[in-house]
């Protein structure tokens, strides 16, 4: 490796969340200052709650009961191919 190309690895610097946690970690910055930290996102303290954005799930939701109840009301047609010519057979379900 080339010499004094490198920044200087400081291993213990501090980091400082906005919560007031703070902790060491290794880095070549001497502080960093960060908004949200493991302590204080909802993901890691359990307080995560799903948004929905403009009913997305909602609209989602109907969407799929509508191609079910298509599929229900569409019966399944078969393809028979007798000696010449092809024939739609329809298949109910049971």
């Amino acid at each position: 490796m080339k010499k004094e190309i490198h920044p200087q690895y400081n291993p213990k610097t501090k980091v400082k969340c906005a919560c007031g946690n703070e902790f060491t970690v290794g880095s070549t910055a001497k502080e960093i200052g960060i908004e949200i930290c493991s302590k204080c996102h909802p993901f890691y303290t359990g307080k995560q709650m799903l948004v929905d954005t403009a009913g997305r799930i909602e609209r989602f939701k109907a969407r799929k009961e509508k191609v079910a109840t298509k599929a229900e009301k569409k019966p399944r047609v078969k393809k028979v191919t007798t000696d010449k010519k092809t024939v739609k057979k329809v298949v109910k379900k049971v």
